[in-house]
């Protein structure tokens, strides 16, 4: 299984409640700035299904990353395979990791799902059919927390099913992104090792 020791300290959990704070903010401001303005049913949808799956897969990433064990990254690493030290520090990090994909982003993805809901209802209503706006705000809410609860499922499954491939392809994605940018998330803990080994 991954690692059991925690690696959140106080300072993270402050940081990450002020970060989740204004990622919010921002996320339902734009939401509801993209329904309200472009005033369509199918293009609020398409967000509103965009963000589900944001959602889902955030969950894959959070479950399966404290399902998965270090030791198969351990041995690509040493064999220096593209992805697999990126795959072991989030390991290695399996708390932090499942606290930003689950908490942070699945909590304000479903906030977010939330608020598209109602713009979508009053996008509805503002039609003119005759339905109650009381009754298809509880329709819309109730048919987005069905959809999110069933593909949430459906990602713990797959996420237990095969932690490590999982974690895998993001430690791929991560190493292909810090090519492109130079940028990675873990590399103050690497030049930290390195100092302490000189």
């Amino acid at each position: 299984m991954g690692n059991n020791k925690s690696t959140v300290s106080g300072r993270y959990i402050v940081m990450v409640g002020i970060g989740s704070f204004f990622l919010a903010v921002v996320f339902t401001f734009f939401s509801e700035t993209f329904a309200s303005r472009l005033n369509s049913i199918f293009l609020s949808l398409t967000f509103l299904a965009i963000i589900i799956f944001i959602n889902t897969m955030a969950d894959v990433v959070g479950t399966a990353v404290t399902a998965a064990s270090h030791i198969p990254f351990n041995a690509k690493a040493a064999k220096k395979i593209r992805g697999a030290p990126h795959s072991l520090q989030l390991v290695r990090n399996a708390d932090k990791v499942a606290n930003l994909a689950n908490d942070v982003v699945g909590d304000i993805a479903t906030t977010v799902g939330g608020a598209l809901g109602i713009s979508i209802v009053v996008q509805i209503v503002t039609l003119g059919p005759p339905v109650s706006q009381f009754w298809l705000n509880v329709l819309i809410t109730a048919l987005i927390a069905a959809v999110i609860v069933s593909t949430k499922a459906l990602a713990k499954k797959v996420a237990l099913s095969h932690p490590e491939d999982v974690i895998f392809l993001v430690g791929k994605a991560l190493a292909r992104l810090e090519d492109i940018t130079g940028y990675s998330p873990f590399q103050k803990r690497r030049s930290t090792r390195v100092k302490k080994g000189e």
